[in-house]
């Protein structure tokens, strides 16, 4: 077994990257950019252990696409990399950022092959241009490129990053106590991926897969006296509203779960379970903005709607347009590819007997096409 374990570091916000979704959540083919990276490193090297460090949202959006350890993220680098450390058992760790996503093998061998008791392996390159600190040139011969990944002694880094001091890389933390730098050769292909600019110099990505992602979704509600009736978002003249933990919105809910569906993220309860008083009557239309925004965070688009609301009473006719133009706008679409379809159950079981309104719900999905924001970008 390797007496190695893989730490990939991707809990950060992307705020310079400026693009709809984070960028650890581009889709290369068919896979995100964060789970890309971990198929990689691991057909290179065969790792003890692979930590993905990311943010609770994205950990609870990654867990249902490997089975990768996925540990919660700081507020820092640092922070991160100790939260996943507090899970390595193996005599070294390498620690990369997902950022850093065109492997090139011959490097992070090298890197392997350099591993070292108590010290830290630092892939390099040289600087090639005229440097100044303030308004005086340095010597460029002195000076190094610091990529990652590193590979340190899991005993050493582990001491290291108890210091009250913060280090922007491992083996900045590992020299400070005294520990052996290794600097082996890096590689122009590990670029780092910052802003949309970066895109352009990344040639191992690829641009995602066209296909279409289907998802289906299914909510019931009973009726309760005395209650707003709301559905798709708009107010219904009733007497009686639906009896939900939320306001009952059942057309927004069977929407939502067709959406996370298609995502492959599971279901409404897994995102806003009915056991918790957050969202104890709220408003559904707030649920499905999180969800949208959710989706496209996670390098998603959405294609249509199609929703069929199965119901005796109200009669929901002249609301059919309201419906239709409401989750238009929540859904940042135009109204044509929403469907709204009304019928009733025949007069047939607690549907016919008035007791309560069914609503199915297909949604479709599509991969970002970031592509397009590099081209216009060049």
């Amino acid at each position: 077994m390797s007496d190695i374990t893989l730490i990939l570091l991707g809990a950060g916000s992307a705020s310079r990257f400026a693009l709809p979704p984070k960028k650890q959540w581009l889709w290369i083919e068919n896979q995100p950019l964060w789970l890309k990276v971990a198929n990689d490193f691991q057909y290179i090297n065969n790792f003890s252990n692979t930590i993905i460090v990311s943010s609770s949202n994205d950990i609870q959006s990654m867990s249902n696409f490997s089975n990768y350890t996925l540990i919660e993220g700081g507020n820092s680098r640092q922070e991160s990399l100790r939260n996943a450390l507090k899970d390595v058992t193996t005599p070294f760790v390498l620690v990369s950022d997902i950022a850093r996503c065109c492997l090139d093998n011959d490097m992070i061998k090298r890197v392997i092959l350099s591993k070292k008791n108590n010290g830290c392996v630092v892939p390099t390159l040289k600087m090639v241009d005229t440097l100044y600190f303030e308004n005086s040139p340095i010597d460029r011969e002195s000076t190094k490129i610091i990529q990652t990944p590193q590979l340190s002694c899991t005993k050493t880094l582990k001491k290291a990053l108890t210091l009250d001091k913060d280090f922007t890389d491992d083996s900045s933390a590992i020299a400070s106590i005294g520990g052996e730098i290794i600097f082996v050769e890096g590689s122009p292909q590990a670029h780092k991926l910052t802003t949309i600019e970066d895109l352009s110099k990344l040639n191992c990505l690829k641009k995602p897969s066209t296909r279409a992602l289907t998802g289906f979704g299914i909510d019931i509600h009973p009726f309760e006296e005395g209650k707003q009736m709301i559905l798709c978002g708009v107010e219904i003249d009733s007497s009686f509203g639906f009896k939900a933990h939320s306001d009952g919105d059942v057309a927004i809910h069977a929407l939502i779960d067709a959406l996370v569906g298609a995502a492959g993220l599971g279901d409404i309860g897994e995102f806003y379970p009915d056991t918790s008083e957050e969202y104890k009557g709220v408003d559904s239309r707030e649920l499905l903005k999180d969800t949208v925004q959710r989706l496209t965070q996670l390098g998603y688009t959405i294609g249509n709607v199609d929703l069929a609301i199965i119901a005796e009473t109200p009669r929901l006719l002249p609301y059919k347009k309201q419906m239709r133009f409401t989750l238009a706008s929540l859904l940042n679409l135009t109204p044509n590819l929403v469907n709204i379809k009304a019928t009733t159950a025949e007069k047939l079981g607690w549907i016919g007997r008035k007791e309560g309104v069914a609503v199915e719900a297909v949604a479709t999905l599509y991969y970002y096409d970031w592509t397009q924001d590099e081209n216009n970008n060049n």
